[in-house]
């Protein structure tokens, strides 16, 4: 090559990238970014319209911990070895941020490479007639490529935002599914717990009835009742024994469902027996502001938001041209002593613009799709938020209830226990018949049964404010705490 066709070359190869550089430093269309209005409460109406107290509360990322349960923790801890849905989540989320690399790689230029070798005979009769024609000959050639679409209107970035905003949205999901499989875990095991407490009050319940038909077959044997009040008894303790029996199936089903959370097969799981009796603890509620920032579903519903937003930049792009550099170059030679010297080599440059002219109206639709899909997220964020803050009111104001109900429980089963204790001494003194000790019973054991019950309730409902302020996600750090997770999802899987 001349030193003069090197340097048109030159100057033609600067021309391009002058091109390049004034193309992509051009304006980005489509709408600029901001997160939707929601319509957020000053303070929650079960708080009596107070927000400064718990203002400075925050739920720790492993808030099953407030509930001070050994057994809960270690197995709130499995879920992210062993949940199987949980993997499922993390691999969507990876799925999410690889195409965030791919769709980054179209903001550089593409280089191909290529070898071939072609043996070839002329026709002597084709035209023109030269010194190939009859002749047999090899074609060598080695060829580069090097395209790049310069990314004059923001299409490339557009896409690469669309994807990054899903990918943090994917995240998000990750960590709304975690925390719905842990709140989950805490109910099922809160039941069971109740189930244990069903069970042990039941259990003493029939040792206090067979004790009741002894006594009265004692008294019938002696001539002081009748064959009635002993047939009455026996019914009474064997209807106890048999809803006593019965307690054994809701426990066995949340057991397996426990099972199937933490990933083990339900056969070779079991949990001791421990009965529920302590009421829950303090839920670090916070202001309503706060569960925009808590709640991952929130965050996930948030970044849809901004990817549709983006998808209306890749729409409007489709209105102006496509700019296009390319190079190409080579070797090309006959045999392969001179494949590789100055004369055999090749190249061409190149820059291309194309711009539709007609197409129907395709580009308008796609870019009405894609305002259609921002104004759908859009609403499908601001009804998360009213939905977030409905489950809160919910679970804040049966807590309150709960709690009123637990008190006046109380004094409802302290007084039959004496009504019963009464009805007892009563008939054992030849005063009363057996059918106002069977009342008594009856009415002891119902609110016995109703405050543990209650209890259960009220555990059930602080899991479930839980899940409704977010857990321990917080939107500062939620992406990452989701990054996080992911890899230690993938790496216990591998």
């Amino acid at each position: 090559m001349s030193p003069g066709s090197v340097n048109r070359a030159g100057r033609r190869l600067a021309g391009l990238a002058f091109l390049g550089v004034v193309a992509s430093s051009g304006c980005v269309v489509g709408p600029h970014y901001s997160r939707p209005s929601a319509a957020v409460p000053p303070a929650y109406k079960e708080r009596g319209g107070s927000a400064t107290p718990s203002a400075s509360q925050n739920l720790p990322l492993q808030w099953w911990q407030l509930f001070g349960d050994p057994q809960l923790d270690t197995l709130e801890e499995q879920i992210r070895v062993s949940n199987q849905n949980l993997k499922e989540s993390e691999a969507q989320y990876r799925q999410a941020r690889a195409l965030v690399r791919f769709y980054r790689a179209d903001l550089y230029p593409t280089a191909t490479a290529g070898a071939s070798a072609a043996p070839q005979h002329a026709s002597d009769n084709k035209p023109p007639v030269s010194s190939l024609s009859g002749s047999t000959y090899t074609d060598l050639q080695l060829t580069g490529d090097l395209s790049y679409e310069i990314d004059a209107w923001g299409r490339v970035r557009h896409a690469v935002e669309s994807a990054r905003e899903n990918a943090e949205a994917s995240a998000a999901d990750l960590a709304t599914v975690s925390l719905s499989l842990q709140s989950e875990l805490a109910a099922d095991y809160f039941e069971l717990r109740s189930a244990d407490a069903q069970k042990k009050l039941l259990d003493s319940t029939v040792d206090d009835y067979e004790k009741a038909l002894q006594l009265t077959e004692n008294r019938y044997h002696g001539g002081l009742s009748s064959n009635v009040d002993v047939e009455q008894a026996r019914t009474q303790l064997e209807t106890t024994r048999a809803q006593d029996i019965d307690v054994g199936v809701q426990r066995a089903q949340f057991e397996d469902a426990i099972a199937v959370l933490v990933g083990k097969p339900a056969s070779t799981f079991t949990l001791s027996f421990s009965p529920a009796g302590e009421p829950p603890p303090p839920i670090p509620v916070g202001i309503p502001s706060q569960v925009l920032e808590r709640r991952p579903d929130i965050a996930s519903a948030e970044r849809r938001v901004a990817a549709a937003n983006a998808g209306i930049g890749i729409a409007r792009a489709a209105y102006f041209p496509s700019i296009t550099l390319s190079a190409a170059g080579g070797f090309e030679s006959g045999s392969l002593g001179t494949l590789l010297q100055g004369p055999a080599l090749f190249w061409n440059l190149g820059a291309t613009a194309a711009e539709t002219v007609f197409d129907a109206g395709r580009r308008r639709a796609v870019t009405e799709q894609a305002q259609a899909a921002y104004d759908q997220t859009t609403a499908a964020y601001r009804q998360t938020v009213l939905t977030a803050f409905q489950e809160v009111e919910d679970n804040l104001a049966a807590l309150r209830i709960l709690e009123q109900e637990a008190r006046t429980e109380d004094v409802a089963v302290q007084a039959a226990q004496r009504s019963l204790a009464l009805s007892e001494n009563r008939y054992r003194g030849g005063v009363a018949n057996y059918l106002e000790v069977l009342t008594a019973q009856s009415a002891a054991l119902a609110d016995e049964r109703a405050a543990v019950d209650i209890l259960r309730r009220r555990l059930d409902s602080s899991v479930l404010l839980v899940k409704a302020l977010g857990g321990g996600w917080d939107a500062a750090t939620g992406i990452p705490q989701a990054e996080s997770m992911a890899n230690g999802i993938a790496n216990s899987g591998h």
